[in-house]
């Protein structure tokens, strides 16, 4: 049974390089990728170089826990550092923010994310990709959730080329 699954992107070391390796190893893993405009946004809860930040769609039949081990492994194949602060920089840092229309927590990853609603890096690019879907928990769609969202400064779109 294949199930949908969106995955969000975000580097601020090379971050150009970097996004392009991690959406290429995930098209490697899931093939066909749906993806949003890449934004830039100001590092949050730290001071650092701005990340570049997007969102990808994919089909897969693996499970929930299976999806974020391989995201894990994808970060750590392009230097993700896992013993450091929470928030500090990051070649690749992938999350899992939604997996169907599950709620709760599988095989230890909580579903949707809890962070779509506050930051504008997410919130976004998942609003681009599918605007009239429903946030399972709040129960508004995305595209209402980004119109409600208090945009902070220095989040922009910017132009990107994967090739």
């Amino acid at each position: 049974m294949s199930h949908r699954a969106y995955i969000s992107i975000g580097s601020n070391i090379e971050p150009a390089e970097n996004v392009r390796l991690a959406v290429t190893a995930l098209q490697t893993v899931f093939g066909q990728l749906d993806i949003s405009p890449v934004y830039e946004s100001e590092a949050v809860g730290f001071d650092g170089d701005n990340f570049f930040n997007l969102v990808v769609a994919v089909t897969t039949n693996m499970s929930v826990g299976d999806v974020n081990q391989c995201l894990h492994e994808i970060e750590d194949r392009y230097g993700r550092k896992r013993n450091g602060p929470r928030f500090s920089s990051r070649s690749i840092d992938l999350d899992l923010l939604l997996y169907d229309e599950l709620c709760g927590e599988y095989d230890s990853v909580l579903l949707p994310r809890e962070e779509i609603p506050h930051h504008a890096h997410v919130l976004c690019p998942l609003a681009n990709l599918i605007p009239t879907a429903i946030h399972p928990i709040l129960k508004k769609t995305y595209q209402q959730l980004w119109q409600e969202f208090s945009v902070p400064t220095g989040f922009r779109k910017i132009e990107f080329v994967f090739e």
